[in-house]
Formats: C-alpha cells, sequence, structure tokens
C-alpha cells in the first residue's frame, strides 16, 4: 500500500509536480560477528533467549575495544543495535565484579524508563542485578533504597548535577566503585545543554579522583560530523570512535515535497502545514503507521488538530493519532508511547521530542513538516520511521522560508552535505563559573595534581574567577583551599537546559472528577523561555489540540509561577507579537572593507511579549489580535554586526525608505542562510536591524517597529546584527565574524537564482511584508557588500 501511494504522490497532476526529488536508499544485509569468548556464558544465554544469536560487527568492536579499557564513541544509525554495546559490558562488569557500580546517563527521563525496560528482559535470568531509575519522579523513600542498593543506576544529567553530585557522600559506594559511565544519545549535548554537561563530568571525574575510582566512559550517538571530538570535549578523556554499522537496514525511499504556489506574483506557496497534514491523513487512513515531525509546539498542535479532524471516524473518535511534546505531564507522555507500542494509536505529531530514542514501535513513514534546522536531525528524524527489514518512506515537506527552500532545491546539498558539528563550549564564562560554585560546594578546590597553585577544571585555569567568587562572598580561601562559604544550595538554582530553572505550571480551574466536583487540575507545564510567548492572559493554549484560555499568568519572583487556565470552544489559536532591541555592550574586533565596517563583540539583546495574533484553525487566516503587558527579558551574548557605510548606502541611491526596506531584507536572507556556514540550528541564531546605539541601563524594546525608528534617527547608520542566541555566547558570533564575506556572496547568488520578481519569502521575505522594492534594493546593496 505505502508503494502505491508513493507512486500517486509522483505521478498525480495536483503532487507530481511538487515532487522536487526522491532518493532511494536500499536495504543493506548485516554485518554478523560470534559472540566473543570472554562474554559470561549467562549473558549470550539471555541473548538466545532474546532470538540474538550473533552479535552486528560494531557491537564487536565496541566490545572489543572497551576490554582493552579505551574510552568508545559508537556512532551508528538508529536502530542499529547500540544499546548492546554499553549493556553487555555493564552486565559483564557487575557478574564479574559484585562490587562494581555502572552510572547510565539519558538526555530525558522516558529513555532512562524505557532503557531499564530493556535491560531488565536481557537480565531477566542473570543474578543480584539491582538496576533502578533515579531521578525526580524517584519518590523519597525509594531514593533511599537506591542509594543503599542499586549496582547500576539509570539517570540524566539534571538529576546529576542537583541530587547525586551534591550529596556525594551519600553515595560513596557509587563512586568508590564506579566502573563505567554510560552516555547515550550523545548528539543530543550541543550548544548550552552540552556545554553544562561538559563541567557536570567534570565535576563526577573530580569526585572520582575523590574516592579513587576512574571510570571508564562508554558513548552511543546519532551520527553527527565530529562525535569523538565532542566525546573528547565533554568528557576530557580520548575517546575511540565506531562508525561503521554492521546492522540491516530495510529499504527506504526519500521524498522532498514543495507545496504548490497559489499566488505567482507574491511567490506565496500553499501552507506547507496544511500540506503535511493532508499527506499524513492520507497516510493514516490506510492504516500505515506514521509520525509527523513539526518545528514548535505550536505548530505541534496546529497540525494535530487537522489531522485529527481528517482521521475521525463516523463516532468521531480519532484516538489513533497522538500529540507528543515537551509541556505534556510525564503520564500523558508515557500513555502515547505505550498506545504507539502496543499499535493502539497508529498515528503521532510531535515536536524533535521523539527524534531521540524513545521506543515507540515501528513506524513506517515519517512526515517532516519544515526542515528541522540540522542535517543531522533530517536524518534522525527520518531515521525514525522503518524497520530493519521492509520498505519505509521519510517525506520533507518544505516551508516558504529560505532555508527550507534552499534544501529543497538543492537536494544534492540536502543529500550531499554531511552531518553538522555539534559544537559546545564548557569554557564560556556563564556556564563555567556557576559549575565551579557547585564543585567548591562538593569539595574544597584545593592544589593541583600537576603542582598547579589550584587545580584545574578542564584545561582552564580559574584562579580569577575564586578570587571573583570571593569578593561576591561565596567562597572563602584559607590556605591553599577554597571553600564554599554561602548559606545556599547553589546546584538548585542552576538549570542546565535554559538560563532560569523556573517552571510555569498551567493549571485548568474548571476540571471535574470522576463526582463532578470543581477541582484544580495541572495539565502541563512550561519553562520560564517559551512562557510569555506562550501562556499570556488570554492565550489560547492547546494541548493535545484542546484549547484552554488563559485567564491569570503568575510571573513575579515573589508568586508561584502559574497560569490558571479554563478550557473553551472556540475555531482559532494565539500566535505572540514581540519587541526586540539590541545594544552593543563591547566592541572586541573589527575588519573595515570599502562598502561596510563589521565587528564583532558581546551586546544586550532584549526582547518583549506586546500582543497576540489570532488566527483561524484550517484556513491559517488572521482573524483577531490582541495587546499583553509582560516584563521585557533580557540577555547578554555575543555577535557579529555590519554597519553598512554612508558611501554605500548613497551609491545604491533610494530613498531611505527603500534602503531601510532593503537592509531588512538582507538581514532576513543572511540569517536564514547563517546556518549554512555556522552547521548549527537557526534557533542558534538571533538576527536585528538596528544601528550602533551602545546599552545604558533601563534600555526597553518597544513595539515602535525599527524601521519608524531608523526613519526618525537624525544620523542614519543601519547595523545589521546576526548574534549567539545563548547567553554568554557559545562560538558563533565569532565563526560569523570569520565567514561574512562568503556569507554575503551566497546572499547574492541566493537572490540571483530566486526566479520572484519582488521578492519571497523563499530568498528575501514576503513582498508584503518587505515592500515592492525590497528584492532590488537588497541586490543592489548585496552587489556592493559582496564586492
Amino acid at each position: 500500500m505505502l508503494g502505491e501511494i508513493l507512486d500517486d504522490l509522483l505521478t498525480s497532476p495536483s503532487t507530481g509536480p511538487c515532487i522536487t526529488a526522491t532518493r532511494h536508499f536500499a536495504a543493506k544485509p548485516p554485518v554478523l560477528v560470534p559472540f566473543p569468548p570472554s562474554l559470561d556464558p549467562r549473558i549470550a544465554d539471555g541473548l538466545r533467549a532474546r532470538g540474538i544469536h550473533e552479535l552486528y560487527s560494531h557491537q564487536a568492536r565496541a566490545w572489543e575495544l572497551i576490554e582493552k579499557g579505551h574510552h568508545v564513541v559508537v556512532v551508528t544509525p538508529t536502530a542499529s543495535g547500540k544499546t548492546l554495546c554499553y549493556n553487555l559490558p555493564a552486565l559483564q562488569s557487575l557478574l564479574q565484579h559484585p562490587d562494581a557500580r555502572v552510572l547510565y546517563l539519558f538526555p530525558t527521563k522516558a529513555l532512562a524508563q524505557d532503557q531499564l525496560a530493556e535491560l531488565e528482559a536481557l537480565a531477566k535470568a542473570l543474578p543480584e542485578m539491582r538496576m533502578f531509575t533515579y531521578d525526580g519522579d524517584t519518590p523519597q523513600d525509594a531514593r533511599r533504597a537506591v542509594r543503599a542498593r542499586a549496582n547500576l543506576v539509570l539517570t540524566n544529567p539534571d538529576m546529576l548535577h542537583s541530587g547525586i553530585l551534591p550529596h556525594h557522600t551519600k553515595w560513596a559506594t557509587l563512586f568508590q566503585n564506579l566502573r563505567y559511565v554510560v552516555i547515550d544519545e550523545l548528539h543530543a549535548y550541543r550548544g548550552v545543554f552540552g556545554s553544562h554537561l561538559a563541567n557536570v563530568l567534570r565535576r563526577l571525574r573530580r569526585i572520582c579522583r575523590h574516592y579513587g575510582s576512574v571510570p571508564q566512559f562508554i558513548m552511543a550517538s546519532a551520527t553527527i560530523a565530529n562525535p569523538a571530538e565532542l566525546a573528547r570535549r565533554l568528557t576530557g578523556e580520548h575517546v575511540e570512535e565506531i562508525a561503521e554499522s554492521g546492522a540491516p537496514t530495510g529499504d527506504k525511499t526519500f521524498v522532498c515535497y514543495n507545496p504548490p504556489v497559489v499566488n505567482p506574483e507574491l511567490g506565496i506557496r500553499a501552507p506547507y502545514l496544511g500540506e503535511a497534514a493532508k499527506l499524513a491523513i492520507r497516510l493514516l487512513r490506510e492504516r500505515i503507521p506514521t509520525i509527523v515531525f513539526a518545528q514548535s509546539r505550536l505548530a505541534t498542535e496546529v497540525l494535530l488538530a487537522s489531522v485529527k479532524t481528517g482521521v475521525a471516524d463516523k463516532t468521531g473518535d480519532s484516538g489513533i493519532v497522538r500529540g507528543y511534546r515537551g509541556g505534556y505531564l510525564p503520564t500523558r507522555r508515557r500513555a502515547v508511547e505505550k498506545g504507539l507500542r502496543d499499535g493502539d494509536v497508529l498515528g503521532v505529531v510531535s515536536t524533535s521530542a521523539l527524534e531521540l530514542g524513545v521506543d515507540i514501535g515501528h513506524l513506517d513513514v515519517a512526515v517532516l513538516a519544515g526542515y528541522p534546522g540540522a542535517i543531522a536531525s533530517l536524518w534522525q528524524q527520518a531515521g525514525r520511521a522503518g524497520r530493519r527489514s521492509g520498505s519505509s518512506a521519510a517525506i520533507f515537506v518544505a516551508t516558504s522560508a529560505p532555508l527550507d527552500q534552499f534544501m529543497v532545491t538543492h537536494p544534492d546539498y540536502l543529500f550531499g552535505t554531511p552531518p553538522e558539528h555539534a559544537r559546545v563550549n564548557p569554557d564560556n564564562p556563564f556556564v563555567l563559573v556557576n559549575h565551579l560554585k557547585c564543585a567548591a560546594f562538593e569539595l574544597p578546590l584545593g592544589p593541583g595534581v600537576a603542582g598547579d597553585d589550584v587545580e584545574r577544571f578542564g584545561e582552564l585555569d580559574v584562579r580569577r574567577f575564586l578570587a571573583a567568587l570571593e569578593d561576591e562572598g561565596v567562597l572563602h580561601h584559607a590556605g591553599s583551599h577554597w571553600h564554599w562559604a554561602a548559606e545556599t544550595y547553589p546546584a538548585d538554582h542552576i538549570s542546565l537546559r535554559t538560563v532560569t530553572s523556573d517552571n510555569f505550571l498551567v493549571i485548568d480551574t474548571g476540571a471535574r472528577d470522576a463526582t463532578q466536583t470543581k477541582r484544580r487540575q495541572i495539565i502541563a507545564e512550561v519553562d520560564w523561555g517559551s512562557a510569555f510567548a506562550t501562556i499570556y492572559p488570554k492565550a489560547i493554549y492547546l494541548v493535545e489540540s484542546e484549547p484552554y484560555e488563559v485567564q491569570e499568568l503568575h510571573w513575579r519572583e515573589d508568586e508561584e509561577k502559574v497560569a490558571y487556565v479554563k478550557r473553551v470552544r472556540v475555531d482559532y489559536f494565539t500566535d505572540a507579537i514581540s519587541a526586540k532591541g539590541v545594544w552593543i555592550i563591547q566592541r572586541l574586533a573589527d575588519r573595515a572593507h570599502t562598502a561596510y565596517l563589521a565587528e564583532q563583540g558581546e551586546v544586550l539583546v532584549a526582547e518583549k511579549v506586546v500582543g497576540f495574533k489570532k488566527i483561524k484553525m484550517g484556513t491559517l487566516e488572521n482573524v483577531g489580535s490582541g495587546e499583553v503587558e509582560l516584563p521585557q527579558q533580557e540577555m547578554q551574548t555575543t555577535a557579529a554586526w555590519l554597519t553598512v557605510t554612508a558611501e554605500t548606502l548613497a551609491g545604491v541611491g533610494a530613498s531611505r525608505e527603500e534602503l531601510i526596506d532593503g537592509l531588512r531584507a538582507v538581514t532576513y536572507l543572511l540569517h536564514h542562510l547563517a546556518p549554512i556556514f555556522l552547521l548549527c540550528d537557526i534557533r542558534d541564531v538571533g538576527s536585528w536591524l538596528g544601528d550602533t546605539t551602545p546599552a545604558e541601563p533601563g534600555v526597553v524594546a518597544t513595539r515602535e517597529s525599527a524601521k519608524r525608528r531608523l526613519m526618525s534617527a537624525e544620523r542614519f547608520n543601519p547595523t545589521i546584527y546576526l548574534y549567539d542566541a545563548h547567553a554568554g555566547g557559545i562560538g558563533l558570533a565569532e565563526r560569523l565574524f570569520e565567514v561574512l564575506p562568503d556569507l554575503l556572496r551566497r546572499g547574492l547568488e541566493t537572490l540571483h537564482a530566486c526566479p520572484c520578481p519582488f521578492g519571497c519569502p523563499s530568498c528575501v521575505g514576503p513582498v508584503n511584508e518587505v515592500g515592492r522594492k525590497a528584492k532590488a534594493t537588497a541586490q543592489a546593496l548585496l552587489q556592493a557588500l559582496a564586492g
């Protein structure tokens, strides 16, 4: 049936012209190796009982290297059996050394639960396997039992950071006998999260040294460009890489689908969410198990509503398709995972939350609604469909954004580009100083092993940071040691994933229990970074496509962080409108060009939600708006910026208004093309057209547009900012500053190649947003800037 649907997509007059490329990946047989002679016979029997009589070649290679004492990273595709690469040595160690301990780290609680089930199935007949998860959901009385009894602990970096390392004395047996540290889904630890994990692992190794153990690291990753380098940056150790997979793969077809143009003059295409929903509905009606990936939580809910409407049976039941995203309560997510595994749920619409290897059974098709921002994520999402045998498909539905359009119209780039580098910057001062506080709380910082005055943290001499913390009053320097001097508990105030650690609870005030008595019920959780853009007063907040209207949002410091909502029946959803501003704090580098001055340094970025749009379900038309009064959020980060010279502006010769439209168009284009050079997610970079105003206390982002400010400015010095979207920066701005000339040239090529007359979402932005002369002005500007 899947083959027939794909054939019809390619040949149908309505969809055929939208297919820009297809690639067929032939099935591949396995490369098998006998069990190693040193494998404990009891484990071998356990494997045979599960139908496994030989190992894949990469599993055998991992065993060999781990047995020799090497730190290892295994980088093979989804569903290639990476799990056994670490489960076998872990179980062998526990059988042969009853006192040994093993620690497993997963980026999410769901993965840890999944892996525990896998381990228990494998270790059924093995004696004395005391394996437990230890995370935020573990009850207090069970925590004592885990500390006392477990010889294999499955947890996540957040719990290791705040619940295990600060209480290392209660975990002395674990740290004295720690044999292996297993880190799964290594590719998830990029950017800020990865930088935090590297520091958590520095603290872990430091505590292990204190207790006399030197654990071996075993890591598993999906395909990225630099797995061994990332593993070394995270662990501080030399790591052997295993990249040759011996697992079989099924037959796979990859289809690129570009929604049809519905307004040729304006270059407007049919909404990609609608097209993705149509494809998913068609597949699900034919009972083909399907996963749809959306690029945001809001897009997930909007898509889910459309798909549910399309697959509902005569009774209106659409339970065969569910939603899955961050913010749902764990019980809801577990129910969706179980439904998929058991076959009760046939389809799921998800954010990238299901990119990671949670067991959701076998799906036959992955529909990617929008480019996920990175080649590595594209293959990870596409890999969620398919088995080791049988046919599967992945369908990439492009949005109108320049990056999506570049990918869908350059299939050789899409299929030929290696996955991105995963970048981390553990020495980012914003991250590092917080972990120095935690390290001092755990054990006083003392002289280094190599005779240094103070031990190094990673490769770094941290004396200046320690002196600053002493001035702040949180450390006390006595003799050769630095002691924690504050009364607070530092790990509690440091979140590994976001800038602040406060989450908002979403509470339904109109919920009723079985006796129809009203009672308040928690229905979701929202992180601080997303809260102001999703749960502002009068917002429609969707949970598995069910609409709730936000009545109140409590966000002040002295309040519990809560949004009170009630169920409503509406046919629209809301989308926040934000105001933004960027101001220069410090210039660190500059490079003059005849047409512009390029600079790099530190900036202040301020953002504020000021209103919202009401958008009708189904047609996606704008049906209203509202205003919002919320606090401004500020971030200090790094940026590269480009100020166009007065002579260049005069040479282009347009009016000031047309120049601003042209510059906004260039800003849009450069922002969307930057990820190609940085090999990062577009969400890792922000952009802004402003001027060179320095940051001053009390600067405020206002709703007044940048255009109006530049129009009325006495001195016209328009500046394009491209900034690192992570507080403190993770090295992207420095790289942008280096590649700026290449980026400008690529921008000019993109404009020449785009066939639209006046600008469209695939080049400089929609003509109705940037103006009819924006493309021509942008072309003249880029001609001068790239020259």
